[in-house]
């Protein structure tokens, strides 16, 4: 007999969302349960409590970004009474991508998208191939003749030139050029 876990409790969500936003500005890859549980108002012991294990609090985290990620993928498509395209879906992608304020998002992002392709065992297990498979859904829903061999290169080009857009503006800073690229190698 499966068992479900019950529903977070007040508390949980809490130290949830605040230790998200502890890993938003210091990563995943060195967290140390003592700095982050003083950080957020909590104890090591009552994270390891509500989370199982140090790993158990990683997968919520992740958990806890891919939402905000799903978010914004329901966000563009909802917008519009007509599938949109696969090119004005690209351009809304890269704006949000390359907002200055999700720099943090984006950043733990390519964080755990590295961990989950050199630890597939641990907590970063999938993280990878998930996002990989929520993008390229999102691009076929809005893509016209999305069973099609042509458009399952394009919609997998699109996503590349947006990952590697996104990688480089991450690494310098450079929005005007990294924009540019994009829309040109969007076109």
């Amino acid at each position: 007999m499966a068992t479900t876990k019950p529903a977070p409790s007040a508390r949980e969500t809490e130290l949830l969302e605040r230790a998200y936003a502890y890993s938003l500005t210091h990563g995943l890859a060195d967290l140390s349960l003592r700095p982050l549980a003083t950080a957020i108002g909590s104890s090591p012991r009552v994270l390891l409590f509500l989370f199982g294990s140090k790993d158990g609090l990683i997968r919520a985290l992740l958990a806890r970004a891919r939402s905000d990620e799903l978010d914004l993928l329901g966000k563009i498509t909802s917008q519009y009474d007509e599938p949109p395209g696969l090119d004005v879906v690209a351009r809304e992608l890269w704006t949000w991508l390359a907002a200055e304020e999700r720099r943090p998002l984006m950043k733990l992002w390519v964080e755990a998208y590295g961990r989950s392709l050199v630890a597939p065992d641990g907590p970063w297990s999938d993280f990878a191939r998930s996002t990989v498979d929520d993008w390229l859904d999102l691009l076929k829903s809005v893509q016209p003749g999305k069973d099609s061999k042509t458009a399952q290169a394009r919609r997998t080009a699109v996503l590349a030139i947006l990952r590697g857009g996104l990688l480089d503006l991450l690494a310098t800073g450079d929005t005007t050029r990294t924009t540019a690229a994009v829309l040109k190698a969007l076109e």
